[in-house]
């Protein structure tokens, strides 16, 4: 176990048996016979061994190494499904407003429409021999004439828009 684990970290870290040996202070042979299994190192240099290696003395005696991978993709992926389902949340409340806008355009014409209608041309009987009414009712001419041309188109897109963000089952 102690053999497989120093020759995995080892070559996890990306150092050779002779890189290995320097930062110990020891020789080459030293490094491939504990890899082997034919000697191990004192408790002194297991202790300088976890520290060359960047890891616990814990893992190198028989804490499986696997393990802690696994556990560390355990992480990344619930991690990466928190923030999947925060994106979904956004994109939900996302979709959410722009389908009560929508619907809030098309009821705003509505009730545009119904007011004009129920108004009828009134500011046409205006006297507009006084200044003040005279850009009244110029002003609430052309707002009724552009509203009457731009309001279908408006009304039209915005159906289109509540259909597109409707919440799909």
């Amino acid at each position: 176990m102690l053999k497989d684990n120093i020759k995995s970290i080892r070559k996890s870290k990306g150092l050779s048996q002779e890189e290995l040996a320097i930062k110990l202070n020891v020789v080459r042979q030293t490094i491939s016979k504990w890899e082997q299994g034919l000697s191990v190192p004192d408790s002194e240099l297991l202790v300088s061994l976890a520290d060359a290696l960047d890891t616990s003395v814990s893992t190198l005696l028989g804490e499986n190494i696997q393990k802690q991978e696994e556990d560390i993709l355990k992480q990344v992926a619930e991690k990466l499904e928190i923030i999947n389902i925060e994106l979904a949340h956004k994109k939900e409340t996302t979709r959410k407003i722009w389908n009560y806008l929508f619907i809030a355009i098309c009821i705003l014409i509505i009730f545009i429409f119904i007011g004009i209608f129920k108004l009828g041309n009134i500011y046409m009987e205006w006297d507009y021999n006084d200044p003040e009414l005279a850009i009244l009712g110029v002003g609430v001419h052309s707002f009724v004439w552009i509203f009457i041309r731009i309001a279908p188109i408006a009304f039209i897109v915005s159906i289109i828009g509540i259909c597109l963000t409707r919440k799909k089952y």
